[in-house]
């Protein structure tokens, strides 16, 4: 739920998207909705809403008086649209940089996993402090890459032992600021107050090696990127050396982790 391309990362098609990533990531911002401890009712504005997994969380969760979601993939807001259809909720297209929202209407701003894509986080941290009412919840989370984000990590691990250029294209390497040091102290430079960062860990259990390998092919995201461009016979190497080095329960799943850091912080004075 991200979208703003930097040349080397595709985000446009929410079906080939939900079994790539989205069906974990609404279990985390569920997890997140619960909490930022946003009163009922309250407006929310979810930045680089995707394809809607924490705008869904947003009504269901902390029960929103209404939720307006802004990507700049219009294919995405398309598929927002489809999935989250509650008259509560509406989906534009937008920049993170520059919001098309007016200043200070929001009690609670948010973001999913985006902050890592947009070319300038600091500005666009600014830009959710810009639409956040005073003493309103501005949050965000991101994919732990370097380590906790298991289906992304072990695949690029296993990448860059075949291939020398993997190494610089892994999430871990190319976006820092998903740690906790760097993610608190761009909310604490954008003038957030009381800003936490804590860890959200979900299970990811593929029924089978097939479940876990498909949605790399379908090219959203760097990973799937990657394989994607990946001659036949690379990426069946690649595959081969996932298929035997993945745990695997009795049944034939695959049982891994995903951690996301959420950071949290308050605009102003409540």
């Amino acid at each position: 739920m991200t979208r703003q391309d930097d040349g080397r990362d595709s985000w446009a098609v929410g079906a080939a998207y939900e079994p790539y990533i989205g069906r974990w990531s609404r279990a985390v911002a569920a997890e997140f909705a619960g909490r930022l401890g946003v009163a009922p009712g309250e407006r929310w504005v979810d930045i680089g809403c995707g394809t809607g997994a924490v705008s869904r969380a947003a009504l269901e969760v902390g029960a929103a008086g209404e939720v307006v979601g802004v990507d700049s993939s219009a294919g995405y807001v398309h598929h927002a649209r489809s999935l989250v259809s509650a008259p509560r909720a509406r989906f534009v297209v937008g920049d993170a940089m520059a919001l098309p929202v007016r200043d200070a209407v929001a009690g609670a701003v948010v973001s999913g996993l985006t902050l890592n894509f947009v070319s300038d986080p600091a500005r666009a941290v600014s830009e959710m402090a810009r639409v956040a009412l005073p003493g309103a919840v501005v949050g965000a989370y991101v994919w732990d890459y370097a380590e906790g984000m298991q289906i992304i990590r072990r695949f690029w691990d296993a990448a860059a032992s075949l291939d020398d250029r993997a190494g610089e294209l892994h999430e871990g390497t190319r976006f820092p600021l998903c740690r906790p040091g760097p993610l608190r102290a761009l909310f604490a430079d954008a003038g957030l107050t009381s800003v936490l960062v804590a860890a959200i860990d979900v299970p990811t259990r593929f029924r089978d090696f097939d479940d876990y390998w498909s949605p790399f092919l379908g090219g959203q995201g760097p990973a799937p990127g990657y394989a994607s461009a990946l001659p036949p016979d690379r990426r069946a190497r690649l595959r081969e050396l996932l298929r035997t080095s993945l745990p695997a329960a009795a049944d034939g799943s695959i049982p891994l982790t995903a951690r996301a850091w959420m950071v949290l912080g308050r605009h102003g004075a409540g």
